[in-house]
């Protein structure tokens, strides 16, 4: 695959100008933000944003199809946002990894990642039917649904560590099926405690117990 490193002064104009240069679309290509530059104080000190283009030779439909459904979303709510997307192997767990960025990107994310969720289950949901079949890919704004499985990973490892010190249950606060599946992952091959999860509807939360 062919790639290409742009800098401009904006996210959008250098994935504009790297595309312009590999005479690819946004479904055709892999995009990756190196640096987001600085502005520096008068322009003194400033740096230009930095992006790698890569050309896909042959995208996949989970690619073009979920590149489409995404962007016809955001051109309908008219928000400062651009998508890139990574992880282009659908043969692996993850599939590919769009990630939605820019100034209105909060708008996307919503409490305590409420408004993202929604989005993902539209999205998935949309490309499940064009394609007539469930595909993994992973729907981001700004790496929240990223830095969110890290820290639920590193919650969970605390405190099962504190169970297994004081050989008491824990319940942790009430989570999504999606959250609480991320601990239960991560805390599967823990030797000295297992988790369950408790609760109805809204208030179903993952429970860790001294085996």
């Amino acid at each position: 695959m062919k790639s290409i490193v742009m800098t401009a002064k904006t996210v959008e104009e250098a994935v504009e100008l790297g595309l312009r240069e590999l005479g690819v679309d946004r479904k055709e290509a892999e995009i990756e933000i190196v640096s987001r530059g600085k502005p520096g104080i008068f322009g003194i000190g400033s740096e230009p944003v930095k992006i790698k283009v890569t050309k896909i030779d042959d995208p996949s439909e989970v690619v073009q199809v979920g590149s489409d459904v995404i962007n016809t979303f955001i051109g309908l709510m008219d928000i400062d946002v651009i998508t890139t997307m990574r992880h282009t192997d659908v043969d692996d767990n993850e599939g590919p990894y769009f990630n939605i960025e820019g100034e209105d990107s909060g708008l996307l994310i919503g409490r305590r990642g409420e408004t993202l969720r929604a989005l993902q289950l539209l999205v998935r949901t949309l490309v499940g039917r064009k394609l007539g079949n469930n595909v993994n890919f992973t729907v981001d704004v700004e790496g929240y649904d990223a830095r969110r499985r890290e820290s639920l990973a590193n919650l969970a490892n605390r405190v099962a560590t504190r169970v297994i010190k004081t050989g008491r249950s824990i319940e942790l606060e009430p989570m999504s099926p999606k959250e609480r599946r991320i601990i239960h992952i991560s805390l599967a091959s823990q030797d000295g405690i297992h988790t369950e999860s408790s609760g109805d509807g809204r208030d179903r939360r993952v429970v860790i117990q001294p085996s």
